[in-house]
């Protein structure tokens, strides 16, 4: 017997060891029972922090490229403004050089025509002198002197020519090579820009995709419907990640109703890390009703229970242009629970996150199936022992029953034996009294009234004392 003390009123009862192991086991698999939801629901909250994290992490992703392209772009745009300064830098040079160059040359001629001045006076003072001397040489001499001021001012005007042709050669050069830098700058902005379009493009064609619910990441879908593709893709990775998983389609509709495919995972022991219950929902774009994928949730959930799966999944390509659904992955708990609505791209990757989370809790379902055959066991020897309690229950019946009529057999043959007992005692008492009787018969009483008897007993009696007579 255990005693147990009452938490509210204090009042101790006593209880008998069956009774206390019912309360005991009963506080025990309530406890236990809280313990696994608990630690279901942290393996539930860390599977979506996980796929927080992973999202966040892609945009973080994303926004570090895009940032790393600006500054790309950026600094692409500071070498073109510097090439630009760089090259206006060179013509300012070449145009500095250019007059440096002309002032030389400028300079050179005003000594060329000083020097002309001085041999121009130095030659009419020798003209003079020679024309005092010869008149006859005086045209031939000035006609000399014309054709050397025509040669100096000849090459004169060519030097300038020369000059100037040599700073438009530069000038042309350095402007065609800076149109040619402007040019590559442009190239290089719209090659830039049109990789970037390109990006943008595709990403909007991706997000158009998955908001046309086309989501066909492979031609093979083309022909196929949502369930073979689903199959295919599945048997594709068996082998390696699920070795040991039961993925087949329902064909038990004795309910009334079935699901598409169930899928099953256990360890090497044979316990059950996970199990779900698959729907897969595709409809022809041409219908002119569109179902909704709230219409199957229902259905789907009651196939769940009736197949004793953990999990319910929707593969759905219906509502194409539900941004909700887009997103990828969709939980709807709050109307039907454990139970996910998903697009074909993420059909494995649902499997995988369910089985990954199980699998943190499959600790604790080890422990729970031992607690079950253990209560299987104690269940199982209750049983025996009620049996035996119920037959021995029922032997001592008819055993009491046959006591009973034994007892009353004796207390009959009693009662005969005390009637035998009594006339037994009663012919004891005759008897006794019939030898006390007897004891008292003399042969004096017996001849007292019979004189001839008592003449013989006296004669006898004499014969006996006297025999030699």
């Amino acid at each position: 017997m255990h005693e147990i003390i009452c938490p509210n009123c204090q009042k101790a009862f006593k209880i008998d060891e069956a009774g206390y192991a019912d309360i005991l086991k009963q506080v025990r698999d309530t406890d236990f029972e809280k313990q696994l939801h608990k630690r279901l629901e942290l393996a539930e909250q860390e599977k979506r922090n996980a796929v927080e994290l992973a999202m966040a992490k892609a945009a973080a992703e994303m926004q570090k490229s895009a940032t790393t392209k600006d500054a790309e772009i950026q600094e692409l745009r500071s070498k073109i403004d510097a090439e630009a300064v760089a090259r206006k830098l060179a013509v300012s040079e070449a145009l500095s050089a250019v007059g440096k160059e002309r002032d030389t040359l400028a300079h050179e001629l005003e000594q060329t025509r000083r020097e002309q001045e001085s041999t121009s006076k130095l030659a009419e003072a020798k003209l003079l002198n020679e024309l005092q001397k010869s008149e006859a040489t005086k045209d031939s001499a000035i006609q000399e002197l014309k054709s050397k001021l025509e040669s100096l001012e000849l090459g004169k005007k060519l030097a300038i020519t020369e000059a100037i042709n040599s700073v438009e050669r530069q000038r042309d050069k350095l402007q065609s090579s800076l149109e040619k830098t402007e040019l590559e700058k442009q190239l290089a902005e719209k090659s830039l820009k049109d990789k970037y379009e390109t990006q943008i493009k595709d990403r909007d064609d991706a997000i158009e995709r998955l908001r046309d619910l086309k989501a066909r990441l492979s031609t093979k879908m083309v022909g196929e419907t949502l369930e073979q593709h689903c199959e295919t893709e599945f048997n594709r990775i068996r082998a390696t990640a699920f070795p040991r998983a039961y993925f087949e389609k329902d064909n038990d509709a004795r309910a009334g109703s079935k699901g598409d495919y169930i899928f099953r995972d256990s360890d090497e022991a044979g316990i059950e890390i996970v199990s779900v219950m698959f729907e897969m929902k595709n409809e022809n774009d041409r219908t002119t009703t569109k179902n909704k994928n709230e219409d199957f949730l229902k259905e789907l959930d009651k196939d769940r229970v009736e197949k004793g799966c953990e999990y319910a999944v929707l593969v759905s390509l219906l509502e194409p242009e539900s941004e909700l659904y887009n997103t990828g992955i969709v939980d709807v708990f709050h109307r039907f629970p454990k139970m996910y609505i998903v697009r074909p791209q993420f059909f494995i990757p649902i499997i995988t996150l369910l089985r990954n989370a199980a699998m943190n809790s499959l600790k604790y379902k080890s422990e729970l199936a031992l607690m079950k055959a253990q209560n299987i066991d104690i269940t199982s020897f209750e049983s025996e022992l009620d049996g035996f309690k119920s037959a021995f229950a029922k032997n001592y019946d008819l055993a009491s029953k046959r006591f009973q009529t034994a007892i009353s057999e004796i207390d009959k043959s009693i009662e005969h034996l005390q009637k035998t007992k009594e006339a037994l005692l009663g012919t004891d008492r005759n008897l006794r009294l019939a030898n006390d009787k007897a004891q008292d018969v003399t042969i004096k009483k017996l001849t007292r009234s019979n004189p001839t008897m008592a003449a013989k007993f006296s004669n006898l009696k004499n014969d006996v004392a006297n025999p030699e007579q």
